[in-house]
């Protein structure tokens, strides 16, 4: 199979994240509701794209990832304290949107947007992580390749715009526009 040539692929599979005391699920995609994405766009993992490109119909896979394939080692470096004024709206801490385990939307002075999850707050200071919640691990995945064809130019330029959009990446399923998209893709998946 051609390097270059973009294959849109459907997969059912199974994600487990390999522990010193042993193998936990993290995620599920079904035949029903299968993770779509077109190889070479940026939405998928580079390794995980990989093992699946030269996938046909119907055909298995079972393959681990080390965390420099996947999401990168843990940094302590990426946990940050930030000021507690930060997150102060009309005079009052916004308990609403900050809270232990909070996934959040950050920006930096550049521009640059991420998430972040509130690991404590404190009096002066709210502890927020900004590493992928999966880097470090060791992740296998286990499944089925649901449907694999070249992808067309239409199925292309369609991810182009979703990418150059901010719109939702397809990993809920939904067929969503900047209309009724909100904040982090029309799921809150962030794609």
């Amino acid at each position: 199979m051609e390097q270059n040539v973009k294959r849109q692929i459907s997969a059912a599979y199974d994600l487990f994240s390999l522990e010193e005391d042993g193998r936990h699920l993290i995620e599920r995609a079904t035949a029903e509701n299968p993770f779509d994405f077109i190889s070479g766009c940026g939405v998928a993992l580079e390794a995980f794209e990989q093992h699946l490109q030269p996938l046909k119909s119907g055909e298995p896979f079972d393959f681990t990832l080390t965390p420099d394939q996947a999401y990168g080692e843990y940094l302590e470096e990426n946990v940050l304290e930030l000021d507690r004024a930060m997150f102060v709206v009309d005079g009052e801490f916004d308990r609403q949107h900050i809270y232990v385990d909070a996934v959040i939307p950050l920006q930096n002075g550049t521009g640059d947007r991420f998430l972040g999850r509130v690991l404590e707050i404190r009096s002066d200071v709210v502890v927020v992580d900004l590493n992928h919640p999966l880097a470090g691990k060791t992740l296998n995945f286990r499944g089925t390749v649901v449907h694999s064809h070249d992808a067309s130019e239409a199925e292309i330029q369609q991810v182009i715009r979703q990418l150059a959009s901010g719109v939702c990446g397809g990993c809920c399923g939904a067929d969503c526009d900047d209309e009724n998209c909100g904040e982090g893709g029309c799921c809150g998946c962030g794609k």
